[in-house]
């Protein structure tokens, strides 16, 4: 017990976990699940779910959290001892995992259980786990499940190299800049980098390409030359272009490789099949139809975006032909010309504190919860936790548990992610009902000067999306772990709660309680928001092809490419058929596509685009019953909150969606929301 990794009393002991803890703790977790799941898959042992429950879920719980933890920190806080830890541990851990999921005797047990004994979350549950038997290979037999076995495991470990591979890319580059170079960059960006030049007893100004630096130098750095250096390093990152150390192309090949032979070894055509089956979506030809349907309507408003730009470029900035590293800068000044405003103009109003003042006040007034601080052990003083508690007869009744990690440093993934730390479960074992507990990760830029951190309203919009998956995990209110909150919910509908809340960052009502100057205090003036509201859907249609890029491409690798192919090629005929603005020849970006190649997104990355619809649908709901001052119905919110938060994963999205809407979604609201409607 003096392995902070084997302490299950309370929250994970952040502050004391070491790498040395990784080893012992998960041979000894991996030891007692191997036990478990020995002894309920003996001939004698009955096919009863809480039977079942109380000692192998028990055991592959505790596994899991110990492993969710090492998993987190290997995320927000990586070291070369703590990387070796997690890769010597990952093969056995996913050993495991794949084992499990394809035991023939646990599969039969679960077979035996009569669903009719079962309450409605455990049908669901029961449900889902026959199913992913099936996918895990439980029906495969000799050298075809022992060669899917070995699959899983080296898709684990090349998913980890990925990673690692566009971390350390992204960490090893800087560039310092003279100050004349940073001409037109924000104050607060400028001090930024000659503080982190100073801090290495270096000269001038050290410019990275993480997303605090590398995005206000696209953006506002007047000097092309400079902007190229920077996008040219980002769009090449971890590719053959770049340091070969850290080259992906051959993890890329080795990972679609991989993963079509395990479509195939399922019988499934290809992956992109495979990986529908335990979505919404009913396959994957549906999904590029959908895609090609969305990108016919919104190219033409791309393509008008792009022809605003070029003759404003021409016109106004005297850049004929604009390049790849270009297109930013003039998108923002051309955004500040027609709506005469500017992000930086904003950004001083977003102080952090008073951002989450005002995202706290909106969730506990929609939500009928209240938030508050709370304490628990941390690794990094920048890290804050919470509480999130309802109101009962009896007192405040604690609803789940938050870490808040809001800034990039150095040895912290990129991005912004929601993690669930613990489930919501009633716990078979003692009959206590555990409460849930998330992760919430951002990689805003720190204060400076002593001042708060500032935020665009783009990280304003990231916070409240990646809040919206917190609360789709923590206000569930399904005891059963497997279905509870995020769990079980199908993957193309998990970004509904999300992109949901990203509209609230548009009503006044909401942003006036929000914002504070950072120097006078003063708030948001409401003609600067008019303003704001007016650029809305500024290059909606550019934004809307982008995505669909993305998600096209990524199907289309899952489906129709042979791994054994070059797949810039087809990056390139996805690009003539949706884009509108084609990158370089040499821009690398699928080298850093985490989110298909190392974050479960892989065939699924439409999710987002599918997800918008959803969430517009359900956000019009709001539209429709609003108050007269123009604040959202508490009725509505409510009913929101009980068929689509507190549901979780207990049955199908689309049953959840339509005890909300009455209906299944229609792509218009998505459309209006967007400024597309007349298409």
């Amino acid at each position: 017990m003096n392995n902070p990794l084997l302490d299950f009393s309370g929250h994970p002991l952040f502050d004391q976990i070491r790498p040395e803890h990784v080893a012992p703790a998960i041979d000894q977790l991996l030891s007692d699940a191997e036990q478990a799941l020995a002894a309920v898959t003996q001939p004698d042992f009955p096919a009863q779910w809480l039977a079942i429950a109380r000692v192998l879920d028990v055991n592959t719980e505790r596994l899991g959290r110990a492993w969710g933890a090492v998993s987190h920190l290997n995320a927000v806080a990586d070291t070369p001892a703590l990387r070796a830890a997690y890769n010597e541990a990952l093969p056995r851990v996913t050993e495991f995992w794949t084992r499990l999921g394809a035991d023939e005797r646990l599969y039969a047990k679960y077979k035996a259980i009569d669903a009719a004994t079962l309450n409605v979350e455990q049908r669901q549950a029961h449900k889902n786990a026959l199913r992913n038997f099936r996918l895990g290979g439980a029906e495969l037999q000799g050298e075809a499940k022992e060669r899917f076995a070995r699959i899983q495991e080296r898709q684990a470990e090349l998913g980890q190299k990925f990673s690692e591979n566009a971390l350390d890319a992204t960490d090893a580059y800087a560039y310092y800049a003279s100050r004349e170079e940073l001409d037109g960059l924000p104050d607060d960006v400028i001090q930024a980098t000659l503080n982190a030049a100073q801090a290495e007893g270096k000269g001038g100004h050290k410019l990275t390409l993480k997303m605090p630096c590398y995005l206000p130098v696209m953006q506002f750095a007047h000097s092309s030359a400079l902007r190229e250096r920077i996008y040219r390093a980002y769009t090449t990152r971890a590719s053959e272009i770049g340091q070969p150390e850290h080259d992906n192309s051959a993890v890329i090949r080795e990972i679609l490789a991989l993963r079509r032979e395990e479509a195939a070894l399922l019988g499934y055509a290809n992956f992109g099949e495979l990986s529908v089956v335990p979505k919404m979506a009913p396959s994957a030809s549906a999904v590029i139809t959908f895609l090609r349907d969305l990108a016919r309507r919104a190219k033409p408003y791309a393509e008008r975006d792009l022809a605003d730009m070029r003759e404003f470029a021409a016109g106004t900035l005297g850049l004929k032909d604009p390049q790849a590293w270009d297109w930013t800068y003039v998108g923002e000044k051309l955004k500040e010309a027609r709506y005469a405003f500017s992000e930086q103009e904003v950004k001083p109003y977003f102080t952090v504190p008073k951002v989450l003042d005002g995202l706290f006040k909106i969730v506990e007034t929609l939500f009928e919860v209240s938030i508050r601080k709370d304490s628990a052990p941390l690794w990094n003083p920048g890290v804050s936790f919470y509480r999130i508690e309802r109101a009962s007869a009896t007192g405040p009744v604690l609803v789940g548990q938050f870490y808040l990690d809001p800034s990039a440093r150095t040895g912290k993934r990129g991005g912004a992610w929601m993690d669930d730390a613990r489930a919501r479960w009633l716990r078979p074992d003692n009959g206590q009902l555990q409460t849930p507990v998330a992760h919430l990760v951002c990689n805003f830029a720190d204060g400076v000067d002593g001042k708060p951190a500032l935020l665009t309203h783009d990280d304003v919009t990231t916070l409240f999306h990646e809040f919206g998956h917190g609360l789709h995990h923590m206000l569930t209110q399904v005891n059963e772990h497997d279905v509870s909150g995020i769990s079980g919910v199908e993957w193309d509908a998990v970004e509904l709660p999300s992109q949901f809340m990203e509209n609230f960052c548009w009503e006044w009502n909401v942003l006036r309680h929000m914002t504070a100057h950072v120097d006078t205090g003063e708030p948001l003036p409401r003609a600067l928001f008019d303003k704001m509201l007016a650029a809305r859907n500024f290059q909606s249609g550019l934004q809307t092809v982008r995505q669909i890029e993305f998600a096209l491409f990524d199907m289309l690798l899952h489906t129709e490419h042979d791994p054994e192919d070059d797949f810039m090629p087809l990056l390139e005929r996805v690009r003539n058929e949706v884009a509108v603005i084609v990158p370089p020849q040499w821009s690398r970006t699928l080298h850093t596509f985490s989110h298909i190649f190392a974050g479960g997104y892989a065939a699924g990355y439409y999710s987002y685009k599918w997800a918008e619809v959803l969430s517009a649908d359900a956000y019009a709901a709001f539209e429709e019953t609003a108050q007269s001052d123009g604040s959202a119905s508490p009725e509505t919110g409510r009913k929101y909150r009980q068929a689509i938060l507190e549901a979780g994963g207990s049955r199908p999205a689309m049953e959840s969606f339509k005890a909300f809407r009455g209906r299944e979604p229609s792509l218009d609201a998505l459309l209006r929301h967007q400024g597309m409607a007349s298409s």
